[in-house]
Parts: structure tokens; C-alpha cells; sequence
């Protein structure tokens, strides 16, 4: 039993999960997202009352049992929540427990899969990451949860329609809410806002020098890459935490630059991999500045195979950086790396908040973000449209007033009628 509010440490989900690995089913199944809160699930199961938004056994058991401890509390309760630290690093943790057979679950279809249940599996769903839930409408964040809840009850049906015994996690690699609740004592507040600033930037960005200056600015709070659909390759901590990374081929001038990011052994079956960006600094008349794009994205591995995509909306005025939220070769990313060769195809890149800069840097800093997403949001849009209709319409209203005559002659009671020819 832990008290309200209280922060699991990686040391006590260690314990927590002991049962997990000593059941006779040693099968277990990793929901992995890349931002989730407890707040997430509350939030929804008061905005549907009564009745429960998700349909499959384990979120509909966490709710139900969400709303029993909400409804027992007799004031204000701030539930429990496993540090952001604990959860990074549970995948790593979870391949050392245990002499587990690994495998990535890519194409979100169980029932070609084959499962040795005489040896450990572990089983790893890289679900479809969200967007930042702050910046989303009521509806979107229902529809995008409910969407990941079919994905797990799908996944866990066919599991057990084929008699498969197995456990589930499902958690996320950073929190998606910081409470700032006032009522919660001092020592919570604080280590809940050392989370919040940890969070936002957990690490610096990675950098790239010529001498005693920065030419190359890179930075990601996820950086993952999906090979033939079943590798799955998770570059964060190797690229920004430990920094087990050579960027000694990168190259830097005034007009092209490229970042070079060499990784040794990654995973069990890549013994080398090569990541390549190359951006120009070119002078456009029609802006009369100069602007920096990133025009190609390259993937070597093994030194043999030559992936190369082609990069889409990547751009910024050559004195600022580039950012955006989602950058990776879904269509559902706003920018998108095209495969460009056959490759390419067997390739899935994934980059969360990339922010990357490859010239005029100053102080080791990144300048002023120009973000992938448009200046004319579709509200903005709806909001224009809206109005000129408005104004077309005062417009036309005013110039029909406007048309309106009096009449020019009147009759006099005393004299003889009045007489207006038709053609007057």
C-alpha cells in the first residue's frame, strides 16, 4: 500500500514487478507509449460519468478500480506514479531480468506470431506515439485513447484465443500531465516540479564542433528507428544521454553541412550504423535572405546498405533553428522523410520533438525555432473564411441601402392631382 502522491522509484518497481517473473507463465507482454499519465485515465472516466470510455479487460479494470479509490477518498487524493527514470529504463531492465526471447510486435497482428511458451517471451508493442495532449481538443484526445485501447484488446484477444498465458505492462517513457495541484504538501510539490523541469529537458542537445565553435546543434526526446519491421532500434540514450556516438565524420562549412551519427553494435543483429543529415545554406531571391534546409536523411548499415529518404518541410531562415513534434516516415507526421530508394522501404524512423540547427550558431545555444507547423492553424482558417462571408454580406447589405430613393415630388391636396408620366 503506498500513500497518496507517492513517486515509485526504479529500486521499488523492481519489487513490484518480482511476481511478474516468478509466475509458471513467464510470458509478458510490453505496451510501450511515449506519453502517459494516471491523470490521462481519470480525466476520461469523469468526462463519460458513469460509464466506462475503453472496452478492453485491462483498461477497463485500471478505470474501475481508478474510480472506486476516487469515490472512497474523502478529500482531495493525489494517486501514485512511477518515476519517468524508472520507466525509460524498464525495457533495459526487463531484457536483463530474465533470459527472455525478445520480439518487436510492428505490424499489431498476433495471430501469424510464434510463441516458443516453453521459454520466456517477452513480447514489445510500440504503440503510435501521441501528440501533445495539451495542444488537442476533448474529442481528439478520446478518439486517439480509445484508438490505443482497441489496438491493446485486439492484441490481448488473440493472445489468449490461442491459449497463450501471459502478463502486461503498459506504460509510457515520460509523463504526458505534471499536477500542480496547491493542496499537496511541500515535499511532493517539489519533487513534482524537479520532474516537470527534468522532463522538459531531460537532456542537452547533442553537439558538434570545428575547433573551439558549435556548428551543429541536434536535439530529440525520442530518437528510434524500426528495421525490416522487426528490429526495433532505440537511439535516445546512446545519442544524448551516454553519448555512445561518433560524430567525427560530420562536416561543417558556410553552405553544407552534414551530421554523421555512428553507432557500434546497436542492436544484436546491426554491428554498425551510420545516420546521415545533410542541410545547405542557400540564398533565395524571391525571400532575399538565405535559408537552411534539410534536404536528405541517409542510413548505412553494416556499411553495405544505402538507405536515403527525402525530406519534406524541413526548412527555416538560415540565423534560426528547426523544430517540430513529430518528424518520421508515417503520413500522419506534418514532416516526413519519403523513401527515395527500395531500402528505404525496410526502413521506420520515429524522431519526437527534433530540434536541430547547422548554422550561425551562437553560445552553444540554439536560436530562435522555426516550428513545422503553419502559422494558419485550421480554427484560424475557419475563422477568415467566417469573416469575409460577414463582411461580404454587411457589404452587400449596405450598398443595397445605399440604392433606396425618396420621392422627388409630393401632392398638394389644394391643387390638381398629380400626374408622373410611366416614364419618369
Amino acid at each position: 500500500a503506498l500513500h497518496e502522491g507517492h513517486v515509485v522509484s526504479a529500486q521499488e518497481l523492481t519489487v513490484l514487478l518480482q511476481p511478474v517473473f516468478t509466475q509458471n507463465s513467464r510470458n509478458l507482454v510490453l505496451f510501450l507509449q511515449d506519453t502517459l499519465s494516471v491523470d490521462d485515465f481519470t480525466y476520461l472516466s469523469e468526462s463519460f460519468g458513469n460509464k466506462n470510455p475503453f472496452q478492453n479487460q485491462v483498461n477497463k479494470l485500471f478505470i474501475n478500480l481508478l474510480q472506486e479509490i476516487l469515490q472512497s477518498s474523502p478529500s482531495s487524493l493525489v494517486l501514485p506514479a512511477v518515476d519517468c527514470k524508472a520507466t525509460r529504463d524498464l525495457l533495459s531492465f526487463l531484457q536483463e531480468s530474465g533470459d527472455w526471447k525478445l520480439t518487436n510486435v510492428t505490424d499489431l497482428d498476433v495471430s501469424h506470431l510464434e510463441v516458443n511458451t516453453s521459454k520466456p517471451n517477452l513480447l514489445v508493442v510500440q504503440l503510435q506515439p501521441l501528440v501533445s495532449l495539451s495542444q488537442l481538443t476533448e474529442f481528439v484526445k478520446l478518439y486517439m485513447f480509445l484508438f490505443i485501447d482497441k489496438i491493446i484488446g485486439r492484441l490481448t484477444m488473440d493472445l489468449q484465443e490461442r491459449g497463450i498465458h501471459f502478463s502486461v505492462i503498459y506504460t509510457a517513457v515520460r509523463p504526458s500531465r505534471i499536477s500542480r495541484r496547491t493542496d499537496v504538501v511541500w515535499e511532493l510539490r517539489r519533487q513534482l516540479m524537479a520532474t516537470e523541469e527534468e522532463d522538459s529537458l531531460p537532456y542537452p542537445p547533442l553537439n558538434v564542433t570545428t575547433g573551439n565553435e558549435t556548428c551543429i546543434l541536434f536535439y530529440a526526446s525520442n530518437f528510434s528507428l524500426n528495421a525490416n519491421s522487426s528490429v526495433f532500434i532505440d537511439l535516445t540514450n546512446a545519442t544524448f544521454v551516454t553519448r555512445n556516438v561518433d560524430t567525427s565524420s560530420s562536416k561543417c562549412s558556410d553552405f553544407n553541412t552534414t551530421l554523421s551519427l555512428k553507432y557500434t553494435d546497436p542492436v544484436n543483429k546491426i554491428s554498425s550504423l551510420e545516420i546521415r543529415f545533410l542541410m545547405t545554406n542557400k540564398f533565395y531571391g524571391s525571400s532575399a535572405r538565405n535559408w537552411f534546409t534539410l534536404d536528405s536523411v541517409e542510413i548505412i548499415q553494416d556499411g553495405e546498405k544505402f538507405a536515403k529518404f527525402n525530406v519534406s518541410v524541413i526548412s527555416a531562415p538560415a540565423e534560426y533553428s528547426f523544430h517540430c513534434q513529430l518528424v518520421g516516415t508515417s503520413n500522419l507526421y506534418p514532416a516526413r522523410l519519403i523513401p527515395s530508394n527500395n531500402e528505404a522501404k525496410n526502413w521506420n524512423v520515429f524522431i519526437s520533438r527534433l530540434q536541430i540547427q547547422g548554422f550561425n550558431i551562437e553560445n552553444n545555444q540554439f536560436s530562435y525555432a522555426s516550428d513545422c507547423t503553419g502559422f494558419f492553424s485550421p480554427g484560424i482558417w475557419m475563422g477568415l473564411v467566417t469573416s469575409i462571408i460577414l463582411l461580404w454580406i454587411l457589404t452587400y447589405g449596405i450598398h443595397m441601402i445605399m440604392q433606396l430613393t425618396t420621392n422627388s415630388r409630393f401632392d398638394d391636396p389644394k391643387g390638381p392631382a398629380l400626374s408622373v408620366p410611366q416614364t419618369e
